[in-house]
């Protein structure tokens, strides 16, 4: 089993419930068991034009999938959930992003693991604290608590609620 941290944001269509959807959806894939869940985060969209505020968490999974095996079903989730993919960084009814696979680094035309703008988003930096345990080292030899000095947590709201209680 590998562990893989996977990020999820929604901003359309009740995004609290998308969340909560993908979340019972990636429970039910083969050869995974989610371990851990962060609280539910408030933020401001990233993107073109004026989009509703996001609800993002961070989960951690043990899986068997393999990085494309496990990116292609995470893409079946959001499809799923009414993704579409039209307008680069527009808003969305669900984003799931591989974070971490393990201690891989990959760079492929279909994957780029870890994520290339992570270490800017608070809106993963600080869910992705919460659950790792510790000051989590990155494949590229970066730590987690370094790159959280670097980020503000300006304008992110941790709210009550959560997917799973830990």
């Amino acid at each position: 089993m590998t562990f893989v941290y996977i990020g999820l944001g929604s901003n359309l269509c009740d995004p609290e419930n998308q969340l909560r959807s993908a979340f019972a959806a990636l429970k039910q894939l083969q050869d995974t068991h989610v371990k851990r869940t962060s609280s539910i985060y408030r933020s401001a969209a990233v993107g073109p034009g004026t989009q509703p505020d996001y609800l993002n968490a961070v989960l951690l999974l043990a899986t068997k999938l393999s990085p494309t095996a496990l990116l292609d079903a995470t893409q079946q989730i959001e499809l799923n959930q009414g993704r579409v993919r039209d307008i680069r960084w527009g808003a969305r009814t669900l984003d799931i992003d591989l974070l971490l696979y393990g201690d891989l680094q990959i760079d492929s035309p279909k994957l780029t693991v870890p994520h290339p703008r992570m270490q800017q988003r608070n809106f993963v930096l600080y869910p992705l604290r919460e659950i790792s345990g510790t000051n989590l080292s990155l494949p590229d030899g970066s730590d987690l608590d370094t790159l959280l000095k670097q980020c503000t947590n300006a304008g992110l709201i941790k709210t009550k609620y959560r997917l799973l209680t830990n």
